[in-house]
């Protein structure tokens, strides 16, 4: 252990650290939770969801009695619904167990849960000496140690795996893990560090050698696809409307959406729909939205059905329009949906 990084993060932490609800139990499913809500999202609009959740499921036996449908909605609009889904299993597999898992390994078995979101419940939950290792942690160690090796390779990620358990302080494991997590978070930012107030800026390789905006260095470039969706707001007379359950193997698995054509080519025009859906409207048009490696375009029409029965029509099932709201869906359909909401409704 490197006595004066870990003394210097631990006491920036008493000092800076956030108040934050999870930090205030150890209570490993209330940990896991939060863990496994902030992976992809931000504190401030976690901290609703988490709330919410915890309300809804209080405990792990509630969330493995739930039915995938409860546990959806109640994530609907975090994205990344894939984590959900894992909570979900994972719950089952611990009231099979008869208790919440109490070893690095243990938990680590558990559905959905990684080497970080283990290695996070292990030490605040249990006192356990298992470092943390995540974004912040790379961005901090690399900075302070002045570690080069690109971090998004097998070298890189097996080195930053040993110097992360070299530096943790073993006699406070928690305080330490939460200590650097936020310390990257609000100090140690990606851009403009703070290192002028900086604890550790007598110590940091980093700064002393002017190389605090490269590191740390990645050399893999994320490659985004573009996909284009076409849904179909079908609406019968009676006010009902024809929705569908997402297939897996593709995201938003689980989910419920409106009908959809997809082009990878580019957006179907008016007249193509048109042709398929005679007397569609076009009601929302180019309207983006951007997922770690694609970027989804989407135009949304809107066909009166007079005959639901038909054949012609796409699969699905037909609810009423205010019940719309009792089906988890993905953020972007519900952005369509108001607009198309106020397009059509609006009078």
């Amino acid at each position: 252990m490197n006595e004066i990084f870990a003394r210097g993060i631990e006491k920036w932490y008493s000092q800076h650290g956030r108040h934050l609800p999870w930090r205030e139990t150890r209570n490993p499913y209330f940990i896991w939770i939060s863990e496994i809500i902030l992976q992809q999202t931000r504190v401030a609009q976690g901290m609703d969801y988490y709330h919410r959740f915890l309300e809804k499921f209080p405990t792990v036996e509630a969330l493995a009695a739930a039915s995938e449908d409860e546990v959806l909605r109640m994530w609907q609009g975090l994205g990344y619904y894939s984590r959900a889904r894992n909570l979900h299993a994972a719950s089952k597999q611990i009231v099979e167990m008869g208790h919440f898992p109490d070893t690095y390994e243990s938990i680590r078995s558990l559905r959905g849960v990684g080497d970080y979101t283990a290695a996070a419940i292990a030490s605040i939950s249990f006192g356990l000496p298992c470092a943390v290792l995540d974004g912040n942690v790379y961005r901090v160690l690399s900075r302070y140690l002045g570690q080069e090796t690109p971090i998004d390779t097998t070298a890189g990620q097996k080195l930053f795996r040993a110097l992360a358990d070299e530096m943790l302080d073993p006699i406070h494991p928690a305080l330490y893990n939460q200590a650097i997590m936020d310390f990257g978070a609000l100090q140690c930012t990606p851009q403009n560090p703070l290192c002028l107030y900086c604890p550790l800026n007598e110590s940091c390789a980093a700064l002393a050698t002017g190389k605090v905006d490269t590191l740390p260095v990645k050399i893999h470039k994320t490659k985004v696809r573009d996909r284009y969706f076409s849904y179909l707001y079908m609406e019968t007379i009676s006010g009902e409307v024809l929705i569908q359950r997402r297939d897996a193997g593709d995201i938003w698995e689980g989910l419920y959406q409106l009908p959809l054509l997809e082009s990878l080519e580019g957006p179907f025009s008016a007249d193509e729909m048109e042709k398929k859906y005679p007397g569609c409207k076009l009601l929302v048009q180019g309207m983006t939205h951007q997922l770690s490696h694609q970027l989804l375009h989407a135009d949304c029409y809107h066909i009166i059905v007079t005959d639901s029965s038909s054949r012609n029509l796409p699969k699905g099932q037909w609810v009423k329009r205010d019940e719309l709201e009792n089906f988890a869906m993905p953020k972007l359909l519900l952005r369509i949906l108001e607009k198309v909401f106020s397009e059509i409704y609006s009078e």
